[in-house]
């Protein structure tokens, strides 16, 4: 347990941060999921559209150190080639 007065906010902080970031990443991979499941059925119009969302919150996240920026662009990178692949 924090024992200085500084200690203890940064510990709240923290703690406000870490909930914050659960859930916008917990956010971030449903709409991932969700992409790969509208390639798998088939649904093109609607997994277009769920590519685009996804890359808008990819980008998001990879601008607030949510995720690395590499991984943002290397994940992007790999749903538009199943997108392309599932259009075939």
């Amino acid at each position: 347990m924090p024992n200085s007065e500084s200690a203890k906010k940064a510990l709240r902080q923290s703690i406000k941060r870490r909930l914050r970031n659960r859930s916008q990443r917990s956010a971030l991979r449903t709409s991932l999921k969700k992409v790969r499941a509208l390639c798998a059925s088939g649904d093109l119009e609607a997994a277009e559209s769920a590519f685009r969302y996804a890359t808008k919150r990819l980008d998001q996240a990879a601008a607030k150190n949510l995720i690395h920026r590499n991984a943002a662009a290397r994940t992007k990178s790999r749903l538009s080639k199943l997108l392309r692949q599932s259009a075939q």
